[in-house]
C-alpha cells in the first residue's frame, strides 16, 4: 500500500513515548471491498495469489463451531493485524477501535497503569524507564530490566502494543511483572498497583554555591516547550553560570519539543536531527529555529540506560555540535519513526517509516548515544542519597 505523506496532514510528531509516531497524517488507504471480491488496488503490484485466504474465510465460516460469532468485520480486523505482524517490526501494529481510542487517552497525558515505558532491546521486551514518582518506579522497577512475564503470560516473541496492552488496566488494579536484572540470580515478581498516571515534565533545582542550576527533564510531552522555556527564565534569574540537563529516564516525547529545545542552545539553521526513509525523496532535515541563548553556559546533560527517543535526539544535538558534555552511560537506542495513519472504521496503522540520526549521520535505533564521560551510577551510594552520576556533572562543571 502506497502511503501519501501530506505534509499539511500532519498534525503532531511524537518520538518514544508512543514510538516516535506522526500523529494525524492521513493516508490514501483502500476502503473495505465486498468481503468476497479478489480486488486488488491499482497502485499494488503483489503478485501474490489470495485464492488460500478466501478459501480459508470460507472454511472458517462453514465448518468452525464459532466461524459466525466472529464477525466479518474483526475478520478482516485480525487479518489486517497479520499483514503488519508479517513485518517483525515491534513498533509497527494494526489498532482496531478500542486500542485507537487508548492511545489517543495516552496522548492526551493522562492514562491508567503502572507508568513505565517498555520497547524491545534485543529482541526482549525491556523497560525503557519506569517515569517519575509513578507507581513502577515506586515498586523498584529500573531501567534496562527484562520483563520476562506479565501476570501468568511469557513475554517472549511478545510485541511492545501487546505488552503495553496487559501492563495497562484500570485503577487501583494490580499487575505482577516478572523481571530479570543484571545483578540477579534469579528473576523476580513485582507486584505493582495501576494508578492513574500524570506525566511530570521539569524540576529545577539551584546549587547556590557552585552557580550551578539543573534541570531534571522527565519527559519531551505536549507541555515541554512552555516548561522548558520557563526553567530558562528561572536559571537566567538564578545567575548560575554552568548547567546540568538531566535526561536520565526520560523516554521521549514530541519531536517537536526536541528540537525546540535543543534550539536554545544552537545557532539558527544547526542541525538537530536527520529523519532517513525509505525513500531519499521522503528525507527531512530538522534544523534550529535561532532561539539561541544570549549567554553562554557549560553544560553537562546526564543520561542512562533510560534516556530514549528524543532525549536522544537532543544529547546527540548538543554532544555533536560541541555544546554539551555527556555523561553516564549509554542511551536506549529508539530512534525509528513510526506514523499514526487514521483509517477506516475508527482503526488506525502504526507504521516504520523513517529513523533517527545524529547531525552526524550516527544511528540512535541501531546503537544510542555513547556519553564523552562513562559513569555507572553507584546503587549503594544512592540509598544513602548521594547520585555518583550527579555529582560527577558538577565535579566536570565546578574545573
Amino acid at each position: 500500500m502506497k502511503i501519501n505523506r501530506n505534509a499539511a496532514t500532519i498534525l503532531l510528531v511524537l518520538v518514544a513515548l508512543f514510538g516516535g509516531m506522526y500523529l494525524g497524517a492521513n493516508g490514501n488507504h483502500v476502503s473495505g471491498q465486498a468481503l468476497g471480491a479478489r480486488v486488488i488496488p491499482e497502485d499494488i503490484d503483489s503478485g501474490a495469489d489470495f485464492s488460500g485466504f478466501w478459501e480459508a474465510w470460507r472454511l472458517i465460516e462453514d465448518r468452525h463451531p464459532d466461524g459466525v460469532k466472529v464477525t466479518a468485520q474483526e475478520k478482516v480486523w485480525a487479518a489486517t493485524a497479520g499483514l503488519v505482524d508479517s513485518l517483525d517490526d515491534p513498533y509497527s501494529a494494526f489498532l482496531p477501535p478500542e486500542d485507537t481510542e487508548n492511545l489517543n487517552i495516552d496522548l492526551r497525558g493522562e492514562f491508567s497503569g503502572v507508568g513505565m515505558e517498555v520497547g524491545l532491546k534485543d529482541d526482549v521486551l525491556t523497560v525503557v524507564a519506569p517515569l517519575k514518582d509513578s507507581p513502577a518506579e515506586k515498586s523498584g522497577i529500573m531501567a534496562g530490566d527484562k520483563i520476562l512475564k506479565i501476570d501468568d503470560t511469557i513475554t517472549s516473541g511478545m510485541t511492545v502494543d501487546a505488552a503495553v496492552k496487559l501492563i495497562r488496566g484500570e485503577a487501583n488494579t494490580s499487575v505482577v511483572i516478572t523481571i530479570a536484572r543484571d545483578g540477579f540470580s534469579e528473576s523476580k515478581d513485582i507486584t505493582i498497583t495501576r494508578q492513574v498516571i500524570k506525566l511530570p515534565t521539569i524540576e529545577t533545582e539551584y546549587f547556590k554555591d557552585d552557580k550551578i542550576f539543573l534541570i531534571s527533564f522527565f519527559n519531551f510531552g505536549e507541555n515541554a516547550n512552555v516548561e522548558f522555556e520557563k526553567a530558562l527564565g528561572e536559571l537566567k534569574e538564578s545567575g548560575a553560570t554552568k548547567l546540568i540537563i538531566d535526561l536520565r529516564n526520560n523516554p521521549g516525547g514530541y519531536l517537536s519539543a526536541a528540537v525546540e529545545t535543543s534550539s536554545w542552545f544552537l545557532k539558527a539553521g544547526d542541525v538537530v536531527v536527520n529523519e532517513t526513509s525509505k525513500n531519499e525523496a521522503d528525507n527531512i532535515v530538522y534544523k534550529a529555529r535561532g532561539r539561541y541563548l544570549p549567554v553562554k553556559y557549560d553544560i553537562v546533560i546526564l543520561v542512562n540506560e533510560g534516556s530514549a527517543s528524543a532525549s536522544e535526539i537532543m544529547a546527540g544535538a548538543l554532544q555533536e555540535h560541541g555544546v554539551a558534555t555527556i555523561v553516564g552511560t549509554k542511551t536506549f537506542g529508539k530512534g525509528s519513526v513510526q506514523e499514526l495513519i487514521q483509517m477506516d472504521n475508527k482503526t488506525s496503522l502504526k507504521l516504520t517509516i523513517a529513523e533517527w540520526q545524529t547531525p552526524n549521520g550516527v544511528s540512535i535505533s541501531k546503537q544510542g548515544l555513547t556519553p564523552d564521560i562513562l559513569v555507572e551510577l553507584d546503587a549503594e551510594k544512592l540509598e544513602k542519597g548521594i547520585d555518583t552520576q550527579l555529582e560527577e556533572a558538577k565535579s566536570i562543571l565546578k574545573k
